[in-house]
């Protein structure tokens, strides 16, 4: 396969909100020059995910290190393989670029030509789509470290706060996987799809009123081992209220703020939420462990997760997917936190 020079990619130039930010080029460089493990892939799709835009919006130049390709996930194939033992040129693969690397290289998913390590990729099971396969990494390693690290375990309870995001629904998948029991989150229209992803109860967000009243008021029969926060809120409430229904050894785990703005609530919320995992038990009252998830490339995830995809027990969601050239339009579905899985492009037109 002839690899070209240029290419077409969108890339973030100045900070703002996507439509803002982003500008698509038709003479971005491919980076062909590939050192020893590192192997050059074709783009099929891609993925949005949050951090994406909320990169684009809030980092100032400096620190983003503009231009760059925006976006982490996406499926492809190896067109150079680079003397790999582990992949050919041809293999269908998908993966995902840290944002480490990202920053260093300036490359993204946003593109048509991606150079990285062949430890941050697998090859796509047959069962899967490259849309599909586009957007399973980094939200499903963000699901299966977070319940690694909280030691989730056959039997107990956990709750998965936002159901139907994109980490939220690989989350209640692998804990079903391991044998717990999952209360879910999510609002009416969206109790089939959590339901049926393996969900033991559902509870529509919309109708309750704030979850730490209602969990306050209704408590359940067995308090949860593990609250996990997969939507991104500033609110503390759901963990400053918790010994009220979180097991007194349980954890409560969160993907972390992620704020659309500031404002002087979102700061207030903060200075709460610190407060109360910064201070001692006996002054809070809080006995609740807190932890927010982290994301890191571990090869022997990959493969599990890779296993579970082969053996159909792990299912990736799609929401929509978009033309490369529609981009833009596809951030403002993701913008609208109303994507119930994952938002894709279709880089590649043939796919």
């Amino acid at each position: 396969m002839s690899i070209p020079a240029v290419q077409r990619a969108w890339v973030s130039v100045r900070k703002g909100i996507p439509s803002k930010s982003l500008e698509l080029k038709t003479d971005w460089p491919v980076s062909k020059n590939l050192k020893p493990g590192e192997v050059l892939v074709k783009i099929q799709a891609s993925a949005l995910n949050p951090v994406g835009y909320k990169m684009m919006k809030m980092l100032p130049d400096f620190l983003g290190k503009r231009p760059y390709i925006p976006e982490h996930d996406f499926s492809g194939v190896v067109v150079d393989s680079n003397g790999s033992q582990e992949y050919s040129n041809g293999d269908q693969v998908y993966g995902w670029i840290r944002l480490d690397a990202q920053l260093k290289s300036k490359q993204g998913a946003l593109a048509e030509y991606i150079s990285l390590s062949q430890d941050n990729i697998q090859k796509r099971p047959d069962n899967v789509s490259p849309v599909e396969a586009a957007g399973v990494t980094l939200a499903a390693l963000t699901a299966l470290q977070s319940l690694d690290d909280v030691k989730l375990e056959q039997d107990q309870t956990i709750l998965i706060n936002g159901g139907s995001t994109a980490v939220g629904s690989y989350a209640i998948q692998l804990a079903k996987i391991r044998g717990a029991r999952v209360v879910a989150t999510a609002s009416a229209k969206n109790e089939k799809f959590v339901r049926d992803l393996g969900a033991d109860e559902f509870i529509d967000y919309t109708k309750v009123g704030p979850l730490h009243e209602y969990f306050s008021k209704n408590p359940p029969s067995t308090k949860y081992n593990v609250i996990f926060e997969a939507v991104g809120i500033f609110d503390p409430s759901l963990y400053t209220y918790s010994k009220r229904y979180l097991a007194p050894n349980g954890v409560f785990i969160s993907v972390g703020p992620q704020p659309h703005n500031f404002s002087l609530t979102t700061v207030s919320q903060i200075l709460r939420l610190s407060g109360a995992v910064i201070f001692p038990s006996f002054l809070t009252g809080i006995k609740g462990k807190f932890k927010v998830s982290g994301v890191a490339n571990k090869v022997e995830d990959m493969k599990l997760l890779r296993e579970y995809l082969e053996q159909g027990k792990l299912k990736p969601k799609v929401d929509s997917t978009f033309e490369f050239d529609d981009v833009l339009q596809a951030y403002e579905k993701i913008l609208s936190s109303r994507a119930v899985g994952k938002v894709t492009i279709k880089v590649d037109p043939s796919v």
